[in-house]
């Protein structure tokens, strides 16, 4: 609840658990993104700051209690003018279960299990 008023994102939907008809709490985006960028990085310690996204989508709600899954592909990387510094092109996935590395159904959208897919550029020390 702290990032949802960091980021002024105060709605009811995120603290009040009769603000649903369900009964459940919507837990804040950035906190998903940040749950997930956190456990898919074994092996990729070394990835810094966030310089570039290409695209992504919140693909289905992160309710409380949700546990969250994630993991990262290598899509590129490149090089930059800093001596030392290269750019690493990555795809983060979460989800809340289903099969591994499966998103999308035959008819192209996000399965019901897939939390978020987020394509971005971090700096990486060479």
């Amino acid at each position: 609840m702290l990032a949802t008023r960091l980021w002024q994102n105060t709605a009811k939907v995120h603290f009040d658990n009769t603000a649903r008809p369900d009964g459940t709490r919507l837990i804040y985006g950035g906190h998903a993104i940040s749950m997930a960028r956190a456990l898919s990085f074994n092996g990729l310690a070394n990835a810094q700051m966030i310089v570039g996204l290409n695209g992504g989508a919140h693909a289905n709600p992160c309710l409380s209690g949700t546990t969250i899954r994630a993991w990262s592909e290598v899509l590129d990387k490149a090089e930059t003018a800093a001596a030392g510094v290269g750019v690493i092109r990555l795809r983060l996935v979460a989800t809340k279960g289903g099969a591994p590395f499966d998103l999308k159904g035959e008819d192209g959208k996000y399965l019901p299990d897939v939390l978020l897919d987020l394509d971005y550029w971090a700096l990486m020390p060479k």
